[in-house]
């Protein structure tokens, strides 16, 4: 019996924000995979290692949670004033599945480094020491995204003072600016209301602000789901109940955001949407054991992702929450006070983040320009990642 030889990939693992990816250039992939279709899916699945029917991805890179399973392809952009073209591929731990319908907003911080680092910028607009700006086009979103990477002496400036709850060290500080963040197309707000009646079986009916920014995102107000705010990742995660109701919310919101037909199909869509609950600013203690005092924070919000609660916040999630926060009548600006917002800080399960957006009303319309907030990120190893030949 003959057996398919492992072959060598060029690849890089980087963290970015509270994430972990592997890194690829574009013209590194074997060149079947070089373009969309199943060879491309099978080489990111066996790269990471799923579908694993352990939930481990123990023969693979992942790292068996939502946020360390997720892959990355760059490339030069050939769109006008853009570097570099950013694919996002979310692999699913236990099926064989990619999902390219979202951006990762965390893997968005490593982006602008690991682009300089393998030459996909001009070296005309890297200086020798200060902020080198890469301009990403988001190439699953069709969005345009500013990424400041810090450089000293010519190479990129990794370490550094900044502290990102939800990661153990500090490095050096990226700031990420997200153009015109509405997913897609589509209207920021698809339903054309900042809130709206969500009927879910497991729930009756839900008071909801369904928003196409950074990433679609459903929001619900915690109390109204028998939740505060302020719960870690074992209070929802162990309960299988919990999870299939929050999951249900998610499939019926992704009918009525028009992203799918019928229910059924949510399970083909495990990235997007996604369900976060809201509440007003409660003091609770972080998953690091740090207390959040209610005072320090403007609102608390929870995030489901690939169907766990996230252990911090998905970066995609907070443009969401900033640019839902900067429009009066939405839940997420009613919990974070109400009246004008430019800029909240919110608590998350690992801590807080603060994201700011503009939002501007346009002839009726809702439109949020940008969406900004900081993030870091560095390579955690670099060199070839082997696999299997796929086809």
């Amino acid at each position: 019996m003959t057996f398919k030889p492992q072959i060598k990939v060029p690849a890089t693992y980087m963290r970015g924000g509270t994430s972990k990816g592997v890194f690829f250039n574009l013209t590194d992939l074997p060149e079947a995979a070089q373009v969309a279709g199943s060879a491309r899916d099978n080489l990111l699945l066996r790269v990471i290692g799923s579908p694993d029917p352990y939930g481990k991805q123990t023969d693979g890179m992942g790292g068996a949670t939502s946020s360390t399973s997720k892959t990355v392809i760059l490339s030069k952009s050939d769109q006008p004033d853009h570097d570099v073209d950013y694919l996002f591929g979310q692999v699913a731990i236990d099926k064989p599945f990619v999902d390219f319908s979202g951006n990762c907003g965390n893997l968005t911080s490593a982006v602008g480094a690991f682009a300089i680092s393998n030459g996909l910028v001009d070296s005309s607009r890297i200086p020798k020491n200060g902020i080198a700006i890469v301009r990403v086009w988001q190439a699953n979103i069709k969005k345009s995204i500013l990424v400041h990477v810090p450089i000293s002496n010519g190479e990129v400036q990794e370490t550094g003072d900044f502290e990102l709850d939800g990661v153990t060290f500090p490095a050096a500080e990226v700031k990420l600016e997200f153009m015109d963040p509405a997913d897609g197309d589509g209207a920021l707000f698809p339903t054309g209301n900042l809130v709206d009646e969500l009927e879910v079986p497991e729930f009756g009916v839900l008071k909801a602000t369904m928003i196409n920014a950074g990433i679609p995102t459903i929001f619900v107000n915690a109390q109204d789901i028998g939740y505060t705010g302020t719960e870690l990742q074992d209070d929802i995660n162990n309960d299988p109940q919990a999870l299939a109701k929050l999951e249900s919310i998610r499939a019926h919101g992704a009918v009525k955001m028009g992203l799918i037909k019928h229910i059924s199909e949510a399970t083909a869509r495990q990235h997007t949407p996604k369900v976060a609950f809201v509440n007003k600013a409660k003091t609770y203690v972080a998953s690091s054991g740090k207390e959040i005092h209610h005072d320090t924070i403007d609102l608390v919000v929870r995030a489901m992702s690939m169907g766990k609660l996230h252990h911090a916040m998905m970066g995609t999630a907070a443009v969401a929450i900033g640019a839902a926060a900067a429009i009066n009548g939405t839940l997420v600006n009613a919990a974070a006070g109400g009246g004008q917002i430019n800029e909240v800080n919110f608590g998350h399960p690992s801590g807080t983040l603060k994201v700011g957006a503009k939002a501007e009303l346009i002839e009726g319309n809702w439109q949020v320009t940008k969406a900004s907030m900081s993030r870091s990120a560095r390579v955690l190893m670099e060199g070839v990642v082997r696999v299997p030949a796929v086809n």
